[in-house]
Parts: structure tokens; sequence; C-alpha cells
């Protein structure tokens, strides 16, 4: 008996920052688009909980129970009583530590794999509760689609979306870490008056219009100035992007990986051409959205609650 779930990768279309609170986190408006690149979580029954995985820079993935895969188990496990063994295997293809939210996806697919599996039957509410729990930009990643996300970025509120939108994604050549990206968004804002982030009425008009070129006009990320600081070279593969013809470039999250969006597939080949014989980034995706959130691909015919 095993379950399998896919789950995608996110962009940030808008990430609007707060000053620091005084718990050390940042208070956000975070526009949320999930887009078509995947994992697959696969849990199987096991006499103990552990985690294996394959697929590009799976060297880099934890295999502990630092893994949020192993925690969101975890988590539901004892929330209904029972014992987390299972073994969770991630076949990687969102890229790792580049802002994509791999990791938080990895825990929202363990998440409804291992409910499936067990069949405890959480509510649609319970789960999300957990998701919040183990990280801000988790519960978008079982919700998907597109959504304004509050708070931490973990209160959300889903978001028309009118059509699809195209995208190519540069990988970077090493990581940045997103606490440094923060550390130095607060840098970088030290002595200046860091207004409260809200949702542009633009950019949510944009996307329940499908209209690629106003999007384009009204994206923005706060922390892409923090990133480039860490990360000068960054902004020579935005400026790869633009001049092949992307209708916008941004750092995506808290970066490495760089965004671009474009006016459909033939335009995400072209960028996506420049941006690999350019030098300046490891490798290319091309993905579009909206895409589904966490969804059940594969499962045992007969599943013990159900």
């Amino acid at each position: 008996m095993s379950v399998t779930v896919r789950v995608p990768a996110k962009v940030n279309v808008q990430l609007g920052v707060g000053a620091a609170r005084p718990d050390g986190y940042h208070d956000l408006a975070n526009v949320f688009l999930a887009v078509g690149l995947h994992d697959q979580i696969t849990v199987t029954p096991a006499d103990e909980l552990r985690v294996t995985c394959d697929g590009p820079d799976c060297d880099q993935v934890p295999l502990d129970r630092t893994n949020l895969a192993a925690r969101a188990a975890e988590a539901l496990a004892a929330r209904y009583g029972r014992s987390p063994g299972v073994h969770i295997h991630i076949a990687k293809d969102i890229p790792v530590a580049g802002g994509m939210a791999g990791g938080s996806a990895d825990g929202a697919g363990a998440l409804v794999a291992c409910d499936a599996l067990w069949g405890t039957g959480a509510s649609r509410g319970e789960l999300l509760d957990i998701c919040a729990e183990l990280g801000s930009d988790v519960p978008f990643s079982l919700v998907g689609g597109a959504a304004l996300g509050i708070g931490r970025g973990e209160q959300l509120t889903p978001l028309e979306v009118g059509g699809t939108f195209h995208w190519v994604f540069a990988m970077a050549g090493r990581g940045l870490s997103t606490p440094a990206v923060f550390r130095e968004f607060d840098r970088l804002g030290e002595g200046t008056d860091i207004p409260a982030p809200v949702a542009s009425g633009e950019l949510l008009a944009a996307l329940a219009k499908g209209d690629p070129d106003a999007l384009a006009a009204a994206v923005s990320n706060d922390l892409q100035p923090a990133a480039l600081s860490l990360f000068p070279e960054l902004a020579d593969t935005l400026a790869t992007g633009r001049a092949a013809g992307a209708l916008t470039a941004l750092v995506s999250g808290s970066g490495p990986t760089t965004a671009f969006l474009v006016g459909g597939p033939e335009s995400a080949a072209a960028v996506a051409q420049a941006l690999l014989t350019s030098g300046t980034c490891r490798t290319v995706r091309t993905a579009s959205g909206p895409a589904p959130g966490a969804t059940v691909v594969d499962a045992a015919e007969t599943i013990p609650g159900r």
C-alpha cells in the first residue's frame, strides 16, 4: 500500500515585506502563484520513519527529521495518536534551495499523502493548521493556484486567475540563506520608516484578467535589493533575461532563483536559450501557472478509513 502526491513549486509575483516584528518575523503581503514544476512524495508503511530522495541536487536535501516531510508526518501522527512509521520518498524536481518553496512543497505533499495512507479523515482546516505550524510557505503548497498570504504568509486568501502565465526560471550556481536575506533587508532598511505591506490592486487585477503585460508592470519583490546585495551576480542574470525578451524579471522570493515572465511558450524557449548560453546561471526551467496544489495522483484502491 502506498500513496503518491504531486505538489507544485511557487513564484512570488508580489512579496511585500514589513519591518521586523518583536518575534523576529516580518509581516508580509505575499502573492503566490503555483507553477508546473513538481515534486512527487510517495509514502509507504514502515517500521519507523525514514526519508529518501532522488532527482536533481538531491544530495542537498536533508534526510533526517529536520526535513519538512518528516516533520509533517510526525505532526499528523501526533495529532491522531498513532505511530509516524512511514517511508517517505521524495522524487525531487523543484529546484533545491532556490526560493521556490521546494521544502515546503515536500512538507505539504507528505501531509496529504499520510492523511490518505492512514485514513485520518483530517479536515482541510486541520491540514492547513499543521501546515502553518511547519512553515510560512507550507499552507500555499497545499492550496496551490494563486493566493494572497498575510501575517508570515501563512494566512491565505485564494485569488482569481483569468489565464495562464508563462515563466522561465534560472537557477544560480550557489544558494542563498533565507534568514540571511531577511537580515540584509533589515540592515538596508535600518533608520528608515518601512510601511506595512499591502497587496497591489493593479497586480491582483492583472492576475484576474490573465493579462501578462499588466502583470509584468505590477510585479515586485521587497527582498530583491537584499538578495542582490548578497549575490550581485544575479543582476547579470536578470539583465540577460530582459534583453532576450522577457516581459519582466525578478528574484523569486528570497532567491537565488530568478524568474522571467514571458508572453508564451515560444518566448519562453528563446529566453531560456539566451540564459543558458550567457553563462550567468547554472540551469534553466520553463513552467506555466497557475498549477493545482498538493494532489493525490496514485493510491491503493482501498485505504482504511476512506
